[in-house]
């Protein structure tokens, strides 16, 4: 996930706190479920997805996860896969796991992209994995909006467990930043760090797994050998 806005451009804030009476609810999805808005949230289905046992989905993140971040791009041929993404999702496709994104684009509040831009670069994100991914669900807003999908909210995890069909408590969230694993969290998924130059120390320190990089992760939460640290 992008942490600033590049050169000149508004930083990346912590993000929105979760959801409450008067929080816009306001997530939208592309790919197989289609583009809509939040449906019922509902509650956490029990706990977090036990270490050891197979997820019912894996969510990634997009940004500085599974491609390089450039801030609000709307190119599609500036999209470049961060090293093992392709590895880690043919990983997951082989168990029959499904995947999915869950992605704050601030750009769209910010007037500086578009949803269909958005929604371009997410199809030369799906191309370059192989295929579409199971389901895309990302946060239009700022972070003034006080939404309920805005990461570290745990809307857009929600949703796309619904889309999929699936409880939230049995995913797992993949990112680079601590919003992430707040969503997680807060949907009362699975989180695992993989932290790149951006991610600051107390985010890695706080994280509830972390591997070094996407395989490694996929690896980990299939139960397979991987280099995992966690808190002490």
């Amino acid at each position: 996930m992008s942490r600033a806005g590049g050169a000149g451009g508004p930083a990346r804030e912590p993000g929105a706190p979760r959801e409450s009476p008067g929080h816009r609810a306001g997530a939208t999805a592309d790919g197989p479920g289609g583009p809509g808005g939040l449906g019922g949230l509902g509650g956490l289905g029990g706990r977090a997805a036990a270490e050891g046992a197979p997820p019912a989905a894996v969510l990634f993140d997009r940004d500085d996860t599974l491609i390089v971040d450039v801030p609000y791009n709307g190119d599609p041929e500036r999209v470049r896969l961060m090293p093992g993404a392709r590895a880690a999702v043919r990983l997951l496709r082989a168990r029959g796991i499904p995947v999915g994104v869950v992605s704050n684009q601030s750009g769209i509040g910010r007037g500086l992209l578009t949803e269909a831009e958005v929604r371009e670069v997410n199809a030369r994100v799906d191309a370059l994995l192989g295929g579409p991914l199971d389901v895309w669900v990302h946060c239009p807003h700022v972070p003034e909006d006080g939404c309920a999908c805005r990461k570290p909210a745990p809307g857009l995890v929600l949703e796309a467990a619904r889309r999929l069909g699936v409880p939230a408590d049995r995913c797992v969230v993949v990112g680079d930043i601590g919003a992430d694993m707040g969503a997680a969290r807060a949907a009362g998924a699975r989180g695992v760090l993989v932290p790149t130059t951006r991610t600051l120390p107390a985010e890695v320190a706080s994280a509830p797994a972390v591997c070094r990089d996407l395989l490694g992760a996929v690896r980990h939460v299939l139960g397979r050998p991987s280099a995992v640290r966690r808190p002490v």
